[in-house]
């Protein structure tokens, strides 16, 4: 009892700077202020020059055929998509955690009343001692009633005790966890901040391989621009960049081809793979690959297809709110016909991966392919905003988070891409 007490007295002496006053100590809620308390852990995290000259020399040291350097980029945004997965799982474990101390600094502020009584009360019996009947006789009654006292009120106070004893450990233990979950979060920040340098550094040593040919394709993608200023809707601006533009026209033919090709070699039986990782073009035709598409970015999927847009219509495709700056890869092998703004949608990127399937991605802040360009399921092709920058629809005003907008094509009308998934990647964005 005595170690108890001496406990809550040591915890007296240290806790009052630490606790808030109980009309301030409401559990707070998820909020801008608590995203910004969890941002800041990761916000100032910066690779040394040091490091950034090693992964130079990393990417000088590989070879510089284009599957390499395609393949390395695959790999790459693998890593950076597991990281930014593990980084919303941290996120979420430490504000659970920031939840569980506010709540427990709460119920120790509501009882700052019982633990003053019990220190009181511990003051008061160390001042004044009963007097001890062997020595005083004359204080017998005084030393029965103090006893009879102390019988009634110390069971009281040891309860108190016990339970304020009890949340301060608990306390102490969530403190433990969140400064264990802010380190992991450090570390996988840090990976993350090197592997988007990674895949920075060979998205520019394959456009400098490019550079041959920098001029032809600055004039066709002046062409695209004003295609898509002359096209009324998605549909009109694939049917004119197929037959209007001269890249956009050889990349749909590539990709009709190798539909052609991946459909005689393979049949009609749905793939197991989307077939080997240096492939150069679909070796999957696009209607057998059903179950094996990645997913083009970790998020919660806010809408899906054939829900309410907001506007009076249904979503032609799928939403997922992601994390700021968050890396985005193609779903599936295929060329690139459009890569540029458009209309409402943003910057908007449409693969075409034969046999009149296309697939369209909205809403990002940058796109890193090039019309024409072949891409590899897994890819990394583009960034999202730090903040959402389109709507697609009136769900989405007032959301902060940036948005990456997914929709599958065939001949001209949207469809349902839940079946491409794979399963592993529907129960990532299942909240």
């Amino acid at each position: 009892m005595r170690l108890r007490f001496a406990t809550l007295l040591a915890a007296a002496i240290l806790w009052p700077g630490a606790m808030p006053h109980a009309q301030d100590a409401t559990p707070v809620p998820p909020t801008d202020a608590r995203r910004a308390e969890l941002d800041a852990v990761t916000r100032d995290i910066a690779l040394t020059k040091e490091r950034q000259d090693e992964l130079r020399q990393e990417i000088d040291a590989l070879d510089k055929d284009q599957a390499t350097l395609t393949q390395s980029l695959v790999d790459a945004g693998a890593q950076v998509q597991k990281l930014e997965g593990d980084i919303d799982r941290a996120e979420y474990r430490l504000e659970g955690l920031l939840a569980d101390e506010d709540k427990l600094r709460a119920s120790l502020a509501a009882r700052r009343g019982v633990l003053a009584e019990v220190l009181a009360a511990l003051q008061r019996m160390g001042h004044r001692p009963p007097p001890v009947i062997l020595v005083r006789p004359d204080d017998a009654l005084a030393s029965i009633r103090s006893a009879i006292l102390l019988g009634a009120v110390v069971p009281d106070l040891r309860v108190a005790a016990d339970a304020i004893l009890a949340d301060l450990r608990k306390l102490v233990a969530v403190r433990q966890q969140q400064e264990q979950e802010r380190d992991r979060l450090r570390e996988n920040a840090t990976a993350l901040a090197e592997g988007r340098e990674r895949i920075a550094l060979i998205i520019a040593e394959r456009q400098k391989q490019r550079a041959a040919s920098a001029d032809a394709l600055a004039a066709e993608e002046r062409r695209s621009a004003a295609l898509a200023e002359q096209a009324n809707s998605l549909r009109d601006l694939i049917a004119k960049m197929e037959t209007e533009n001269a890249t956009a026209v050889a990349a749909a033919a590539a990709a009709e081809n190798a539909a052609t090709v991946a459909r005689s070699e393979g049949g009609n039986r749905p793939a197991k793979s989307l077939g080997a990782p240096g492939r150069l073009a679909p070796s999957v035709a696009f209607v057998n690959a059903k179950g094996l598409l990645p997913l083009p970015a970790n998020g919660r999927q806010t809408r899906g297809f054939g829900e309410k847009d907001g506007l009076g219509g249904t979503s032609q495709g799928i939403s997922i709110e992601t994390r700021p700056g968050a890396q985005v890869s193609s779903p599936a092998d295929g060329w690139v016909v459009y890569s540029g703004p458009f209309r409402s949608y943003g910057q908007l990127l449409i693969i075409n991966a034969g046999d009149g399937y296309h697939v369209l991605l909205a809403g990002m802040e940058r796109i890193d392919v090039q019309l024409g360009q072949f891409v590899l399921a897994g890819e990394p092709v583009a960034v999202m905003a730090s903040q959402r920058l389109a709507s697609l629809g009136a769900a989405d005003v007032g959301g902060a988070q940036p948005a990456l907008y997914i929709e599958f094509r065939k001949d001209g009308a949207s469809i349902d891409p839940a079946p491409w998934w794979a399963a592993s990647n529907v129960e990532k964005v299942g909240g």
